[in-house]
C-alpha cells in the first residue's frame, strides 16, 4: 500500500468543483485507477440524513460505481469528502466508518473557500495517519 497517491490535475480539479457544489452539505466521491494512480472520478451522493456534517454514500450509486470499476478493470484508490467548515482530518464518525484500508482517504476542507485545503490519510483499524499526495 503505497505511501502517496496520484492525482492528475483535472480529477483534482473537479474533486474541488464538487465540494464547493455541494456546500453547505458534504460532498463524497470515489477515485480509481490502477498501480496507485487515479484516473477516473466518481461523484457519489451524499445520503446521509443530515449531509451539512457527515456523509453516507448512497448504497445504489456507491454499488454502480465498483460495478463500473469493475468492469473497466479499476481499483478503489481513494474515498474522498468534504468537510464544508471543518479542518480537513477526519472526524471520529470518519474514522468508525472507515471500512477500506487499502484506500486512501481525501478530505478536503472549504472552512475559507477561496483557500479549500486538501489532505490525504490511510485509517486502519482506527489508527489515522497522514499520506501525500502529488498532483500530476
Amino acid at each position: 500500500m503505497p505511501d502517496s497517491v496520484n492525482i492528475p490535475k483535472p480529477i483534482f480539479e473537479e474533486l474541488l468543483a464538487h465540494a464547493r457544489d455541494e456546500a453547505p452539505n458534504e460532498a463524497c466521491g470515489i477515485l480509481a485507477g490502477r498501480n496507485g494512480s487515479v484516473s477516473h472520478i466518481y461523484r457519489v451522493k451524499n445520503g446521509d440524513p443530515n449531509p451539512e456534517i457527515r456523509y453516507l454514500m448512497d448504497n445504489r450509486e456507491q454499488l454502480w460505481v465498483q460495478k463500473n470499476m469493475r468492469h473497466n478493470g479499476l481499483e478503489l484508490a481513494v474515498i474522498y469528502h468534504s468537510h464544508p467548515k471543518s479542518e480537513a482530518y477526519p472526524s471520529a464518525t470518519d474514522i468508525k466508518l472507515a471500512f477500506y484500508p487499502d484506500a486512501a482517504y481525501l478530505l478536503v476542507s472549504l472552512a475559507d473557500p477561496a483557500r479549500p485545503v486538501a489532505r490525504a490519510f490511510r485509517i486502519t483499524n482506527g489508527a489515522v495517519r497522514e499520506i501525500g499526495y502529488t498532483l500530476i
